[in-house]
């Protein structure tokens, strides 16, 4: 942990920004304004001219010696007021980087970018009209981004134009998330909700809870059937969903099938069967049954001790079966996730899960990156878990890369998250063609996702402003079961308002 000392009082947006480029290089900083004991000092000279030219300047002092930085950026015209702050927090985080990389020697590639979604401004800058020359000057220049994530962003949007040519106009539809929140266990990585099904069976609350996510399908139904409204995807997630029985799963889909308008024009349904140790014949009949044949087996490593100190209790063995079971019982469309950086593991097992992965060559393949999330388990006891360090991560994530051009796959999202193991990313690769259009649009936030179930959110965009207003169903079975039907009347109110 460092502690930065600045030397002015500044707005608070700014200081949480600052924040986030310290932990890039240091985990745990602190920013404050008082100069005891800091172990090192920011200086900050801001200004805008006549001409609407901002100017930002930096000097760190640690160890005795000095790092300085200076950056202009000039602008048509003034701005609003918000535009004027997000100018001069971008333009002073330039600047804070910059001294950052000259003492810690580091280089951080995705530059000043702390957000979620990068491919999100790229996209921003390509429905403005800039070429994409002009967008990566920007990217390069004004926000610090390395050549190679730029050409990783470029692919990755021109991929998503391939696979959704009307993407900037699918506000007019919508998109549906069903969440289950049930799993055999919990991760120790994991923040989703999952709660375990077997003491929550015992309890009553699986049924209760089926029981509310019937009406929820059907209410909200009601909505969109009374606005006749097109859904482009829905994507069943959790928790585990393939955690219920098969009886159980063949009702909720019979409701949603019943209660959902048009279904002959819905592109995507996809069905997060994530734990191995969930799949059965029956399960996967009920799949069949409804049509339903993309899928998610996520090994997230082949190494047997990885999967132990991380709570997952199924076999290196029944990851590969039940792949087996999936395909030849006709899941023509079958994602798989590896982790970058699990505890105890470096390039060779890595290498050990790409070579696994090799053997059964799944549509799409996840390579996430591990990140310490506030309130998991692994955050909560560093200690117990050692993973690997920046360098090695950095490496892992280059065999990805090389293995996937290898075998044929292509990038076609990514998102990152804080506190993500050497500043990376989490990227989705796929055959060609096998894109999951959810993933798509939920990353771009290019149309209103409705969420539905325990741990639900729902992210409305509006149709025309891209203004969005997000709603959080509970993530508690419990409190759901209490509180899901003044959920569906506030859902309905916010569609009712942004749609009319």
């Amino acid at each position: 942990m460092k502690t930065i000392y600045i030397n002015k009082q500044l707005k608070e947006d700014w200081t949480r920004v600052f924040n986030h480029i310290a932990n890039l290089f240091y985990e745990d900083s602190v920013i404050q304004i008082e100069n005891d004991g800091a172990d090192m000092t920011l200086a900050f000279e801001h200004s805008v001219d006549a001409s609407f030219t901002i100017h930002t300047a930096a000097e760190l002092v640690v160890d005795g010696q000095t790092y300085t930085s200076s950056y202009s950026i000039g602008y048509a015209s003034e701005g609003t007021e918000k535009e004027q702050n997000i100018r001069m927090k971008r333009a002073l985080s330039h600047v804070m980087l910059d001294v950052l990389e000259q003492y810690s020697g580091m280089t951080q590639q995705w530059g000043i970018l702390t957000g979620v979604r990068p491919t999100k401004l790229y996209h921003k800058y390509r429905k403005a009209g800039k070429s994409d020359e002009e967008i990566a000057t920007i990217l390069k220049e004004d926000f610090r981004i390395s050549d190679e994530k730029i050409a990783l962003m470029k692919a990755i949007v021109e991929r998503q134009l391939k696979v959704i040519p009307d993407l900037d106009e699918l506000g007019r539809e919508i998109s549906i998330y069903i969440g289950v929140p049930f799993c055999p266990t919990m991760c120790a990585y994991c923040t989703f909700p999952a709660y375990a099904i077997q003491s929550n069976r015992k309890a009553g609350r699986v049924e209760k809870f089926i029981d509310g996510l019937h009406i929820e399908l059907r209410e909200m139904g009601k909505w969109l059937t009374k606005k006749n409204m097109r859904i482009t995807s829905i994507y069943w997630g959790g928790g585990t969903p393939t955690s219920i029985e098969a009886d159980e799963m063949d009702a909720l889909y019979k409701t949603m099938f019943d209660a959902f308008p048009n279904p002959e024009s819905i592109r995507e349904i996809t069905v997060e069967a994530g734990r191995p140790d969930t799949i059965t014949p029956e399960k996967i009949e009920v799949l069949k049954k409804w049509g339903i044949d993309r899928i998610s087996v996520n090994p997230q490593s082949y190494t047997q001790e990885t999967l132990k100190a991380i709570g997952r209790h199924h076999t290196v063995e029944e990851t590969v079966e039940k792949f087996w079971l999936s395909r030849n019982s006709g899941m023509n469309n079958i994602n798989m996730d590896l982790i970058i950086g699990l505890p105890n593991e470096g390039i060779a097992e890595f290498q050990h899960s790409l070579d696994e992965s090799a053997k059964m060559q799944p549509e799409s393949l996840t390579v996430h990156t591990l990140s310490f999330k506030r309130a998991s388990e692994m955050t909560r006891n560093k200690d117990k878990y050692k993973v690997a360090d920046r360098d090695t991560v950095a490496q892992m994530m280059q065999m990805a890369t090389d293995w996937t051009a290898e075998n044929g796959y292509v990038p076609y999202y990514l998102y990152r998250q804080k506190n993500i193991l050497g500043n990376l990313e989490n990227v989705g690769y796929c055959k060609p063609s096998e894109e999951s259009i959810y993933n798509i649009v939920i990353m771009e936030e290019v149309q209103t996702i409705l969420g539905i179930g325990c741990g639900a959110s729902s992210k409305f965009v509006h149709p025309k402003t891209g203004k969005i207003t997000q709603f959080y169903n509970p993530k508690d079975p419990a409190a759901y079961i209490m509180t899901f039907e003044d959920s569906i009347t506030k859902k309905i109110a916010i569609l009712d308002e942004i749609y009319g």
